[in-house]
């Protein structure tokens, strides 16, 4: 009897897994122009969206950067070095480049993920509903290129009081 429990639970876990698991989804994406906040001018700039297929995306890259923000994947936490990095400058799109986040804007959240509390401009971010994992959250993606960043929470700082907490794989430093 207890050998058929622990049978009956792992397939309902294995189960509930593949129900909410993101695996083999991209983000949603629709082409053509995306005004965004460029830093190097300091105003709006309209640019197409970024648009490739799976094929060009694995190819651009890592196997993990390519899970995470093409699958909507998750870094494991305190695995990268972004979370602690103090630095000035500013974190990019590891898929088109577009500015996302300023350090100044970034605190230690002691999550082990890199988070900021607010994006360098709403316009270079998506946020949608995402509603996996039967809880619901507000997911963030980057407006060009359409690659989940992460996610934003309502715990964070003052004066936002938001939490953009965001994968390193996502992320570039510059």
């Amino acid at each position: 009897m207890n050998r058929r429990v622990w049978i009956v639970a792992a397939a309902a876990f294995g189960g509930l897994v593949a129900i909410t698991s993101k695996r083999g989804q991209s983000p949603p994406h629709v082409p053509g122009d995306v005004e965004i906040f460029d830093p190097a001018t300091g105003g709006p700039r309209n640019l197409p969206r970024i648009v490739m297929t799976n094929a060009e995306w694995r190819a651009k890259l890592t196997a993990q950067q390519y899970y995470v923000t093409r699958h909507g994947s998750t870094d494991s936490p305190f695995t990268g070095t972004y979370h602690l990095k103090k630095d000035a400058g500013l974190y990019v799109c590891i898929g088109c480049g577009t500015a996302l986040f300023r350090s100044s804007e970034k605190f230690d959240s002691g999550t082990g993920w890199p988070s900021f509390s607010a994006p360098i401009d709403p316009r270079n971010v998506v946020k949608r509903v995402d509603r996996e994992l039967m809880l619901e959250r507000t997911e963030v993606s980057c407006a060009r290129c359409a690659a989940h960043l992460g996610h934003v929470f309502d715990d964070g700082p003052a004066p936002s009081g938001l939490r953009y907490c965001i994968n390193e794989s996502a992320l570039r430093f510059v």
